[in-house]
């Protein structure tokens, strides 16, 4: 057991049929991997409150928010994370790389011609499946 989950927020950010994705800046913990934009919960910060504030301030975009669809508690050797995934409609701005080595619009097909860390299997797996998202 690593200790106490890390909260994490992250947003399944959709626009025009394809989804926001983020690549992890080098030094970073699974760095080079892709993931879906947020970012850790502070004191008394809300989940989605801490969403609306990652996605501004790694992004420079804001967001409407929609329901959760996914959370997962994953072991990894040296930390624990809770996720809580919120499905989000790109509201306002261009996404911009700020915080992040890298984003790109990604299709329904494309998500899987990208590595992405183990916590988020379940979750793509279920995003490939639920093809009324991609609309």
């Amino acid at each position: 057991m690593a200790g106490k989950p890390i909260d994490v927020a992250a947003g399944l950010v959709f626009h025009q049929q394809k989804l926001l994705i983020t690549q992890r800046p080098a030094g970073a913990h699974l760095a080079g991997l892709w993931e879906f934009p947020g970012g850790k919960r502070e004191a008394g910060e809300s989940f989605e409150e801490c969403l609306v504030r990652e996605l501004r301030e790694e992004l420079a975009i804001e967001v409407a928010l929609g329901q959760r669809f996914e959370e997962i508690t994953h072991e990894y050797p040296e930390l624990s994370v809770r996720l809580k995934f919120f499905l989000c409609r790109l509201a306002k701005g261009e996404p911009r790389a700020i915080g992040c080595a890298a984003f790109k619009w990604a299709t329904r097909d494309g998500l899987a011609k990208r590595n992405f860390p183990p916590a988020d299997e379940r979750l793509l797996r279920r995003l490939v499946d639920s093809e009324p998202l991609w609309r």
